[in-house]
């Protein structure tokens, strides 16, 4: 580059929008950051990342804590979370020997790790609080209700995540519990991202929450979040290529040959390029048209309302006034219709057939609403329903409504 020229590589790989290594590490006619300095500036770096989830994470907290305190019937003060980078080691030194842990990993939008970890004893409290019960033990029904709890906060953050990000698939798999040995827990590999919550039971005793993000997702949504991924890969379409030479100091740059002269490129965005007398040998484009480039099309994403109306915190206090009112459940194992005549010729041995198979699950009504399916087991001489499927918190509100 000593005669000022650049070579048909360097070209293409400006025309393409491509750092080349050959350009010297930095922007044309003037010094810049080496392109791995550059892309991290672009695309952020731990502390940003942790920034960022520090933020979103503690403008979900206050919904949380309206949804734990209606689910509960107790006041429950989920805190603003300390977010951290760390890993196994350092996250098992600050867990108990037991603890709760909830599996709730995106499936879809930012796919990857996602859980929760509690000491048992916090999430044993939280499910005494729910069923209204003393010294509960820690079974598949309070591993349900710790679930539900998990189901409740995640739905929470995805709705304020996607409504940030305009990202519209993001999914979660429904959270599973379960109760083990710290060192059985399965957490991501290398750095993730921990989130640990203060939670207040009204019980006087220090409660936590850990929210575990696995490295790659957590980066995924912290680009997301900070808008990095656009930042990172801007369009063609559109771009002042006049500015970029400007600033990458190609005006009046000796290009013999290139004969540019006049060319329509607007479409492309590059008015103002100032490539006159720049010359590129072989090229012949002097006052080429290039038909079918015209002017560029205004076009924009279609911004749509959110149809996942969250609840305010005066709906949350008044529902908490009804906590204590009586309703009625039922186990609905099946239905079918007859006809009058069928009904009144039914006796003792008649058999109903029903519009359920063997092996279904059952219907659990509230007020002849359905809110969950279950299976029946038996307890003691007692029948019982063990709870295998809860209709989503939207339906049941909606069903309740």
């Amino acid at each position: 580059m000593s005669d000022g020229a650049l070579s048909q590589d360097e070209i293409d790989a400006l025309l393409a929008g491509v750092d080349s290594a050959g350009i010297g590490g930095g922007t044309l006619g003037s010094p810049g950051p080496a392109p791995a300095a550059a892309m991290a500036s672009m695309g952020g770096g731990p502390e940003e990342e942790r920034r960022a989830f520090q933020e979103f994470l503690s403008a979900n907290t206050g919904a949380g804590s309206s949804n734990l305190s209606m689910m509960t019937g107790a006041p429950v003060n989920l805190r603003d979370p300390q977010v951290s980078f760390t890993n196994r080691d350092n996250l098992l030194d600050q867990l108990p020997d037991t603890v709760t842990v909830i599996k709730a990993d995106y499936s879809s939008g930012f796919p990857g790790e996602h859980l929760f970890i509690m000491p048992e004893d916090t999430a044993r409290s939280i499910a005494s609080l729910m069923n209204k019960e003393d010294n509960i033990e820690m079974d598949e029904m309070a591993m349900s209700v710790i679930g539900e709890v998990v189901s409740q906060l995640v739905g929470t953050q995805i709705t304020d995540l996607t409504k940030r990000t305009n990202n519209k698939s993001i999914v979660a798999v429904p959270p599973e519990a379960v109760n083990i040995k710290k060192a059985a827990a399965a957490l991501p590999a290398g750095d993730f991202l921990s989130a640990m919550y203060p939670l207040d039971l009204g019980d006087g005793k220090p409660n936590q929450i850990w929210e575990i993000y696995g490295g790659s997702v957590a980066s995924d949504i912290a680009r997301a979040l900070t808008g990095g991924a656009s930042a990172a890969m801007p369009s063609m379409g559109g771009m002042d290529m006049g500015g970029a030479m400007q600033g990458m100091g190609m005006q009046g740059m000796n290009m013999p040959g290139m004969g540019m002269q006049g060319m329509g490129m607007q479409g492309m965005g590059m008015q103002g390029m100032g490539m006159q007398g720049m010359g590129m040998p072989g090229m012949g484009m002097q006052g080429m048209g290039m038909p079918g480039m015209g002017a560029p099309t205004n076009v924009q994403t279609v911004q749509f309302p959110n149809l996942m109306p969250r609840p305010m915190p005066h709906e949350a206090g008044n529902i908490g006034l009804i906590m204590d009112v009586f309703m009625e459940m039922t186990v609905e194992l099946g239905r079918t219709r007859k006809l009058i005549k069928e009904i009144l010729s039914m006796g003792e041995g008649t058999i109903i057939e029903l519009d359920k198979l063997a092996g279904e699950p059952v219907d659990i009504l509230v007020n002849h609403k359905l809110i969950a399916k279950g299976e029946v087991v038996v307890i003691d001489e007692n029948f019982g329903v063990r709870v295998t499927e809860i209709v989503s918190p939207m339906e049941r509100m909606n069903e309740l409504g």
